[in-house]
């Protein structure tokens, strides 16, 4: 295995570990009102993506590798927030270096494993703020108490009934193609769905 794929997937076994941890950077940039209003809705966005039921792969069995593009995402997200933020942004930043130093560098590292899966990924984030979950937009997620209370307790149920950890990814995480083969099958279903071939 070489030194790319090996770092690769060591930072992916990382980053599915602390999904549950980074989805809560995510609700605090929802609610971080330095952060500019666009900005904010990338991060409800990102947090509809993840907490989404029908976003995951179709193949339960494969649970680490279905949240792989939720890792992704996610990260992908939170910097897009960071860097149209100016100074707010690089002060949420500072908050929580374990997710933001050396993200563009880890972010690099996944693009010279995944090519244009990646592309299609960062495609998506300008999608984000299109999101609706459960009938509702991103506005009312972030207007309406009511509405932002039902994302926080999806988020926490996320959270709570996540399955993976440590143990299960070192059982099923050992090479790239884990992960790529997953996030293609997830990519030609989209496609299909879009085109309803």
């Amino acid at each position: 295995m070489s030194t790319p794929e090996v770092r690769f997937v060591e930072l992916f076994k990382s980053w599915l570990v602390s999904l549950p941890h980074d989805l809560k950077i995510a609700f605090e940039a929802m609610d971080d009102e330095n952060l500019p209003r666009s900005s904010r809705e990338i991060a409800v966005g990102a947090i509809m993506y993840v907490v989404s039921p029908n976003d995951f792969v179709s193949d339960r069995n494969e649970a680490v590798a279905s949240f792989a593009d939720d890792t992704v995402m996610l990260r992908l997200a939170l910097r897009e927030v960071v860097n149209t933020s100016g100074e707010d942004g690089t002060a949420f930043a500072a908050r929580f270096p374990e997710l933001f130093e050396g993200l563009d560098a880890d972010l690099e590292v996944c693009r010279g494993i995944m090519g244009e899966l990646m592309t299609w990924l960062e495609k998506k984030v300008a999608g984000l703020k299109n999101q609706t979950y459960k009938g509702k937009k991103i506005k009312t997620c972030l207007d309406n108490e009511e509405a932002r209370e039902e994302l926080y307790e999806d988020g926490l149920g996320f959270r709570t009934d996540y399955p993976v950890d440590d143990k299960i990814i070192g059982d099923k995480l050992k090479k790239a193609s884990t992960v790529t083969d997953v996030m293609r099958k997830r990519k030609a279903e989209e496609l299909r769905a879009q085109t309803g071939a």
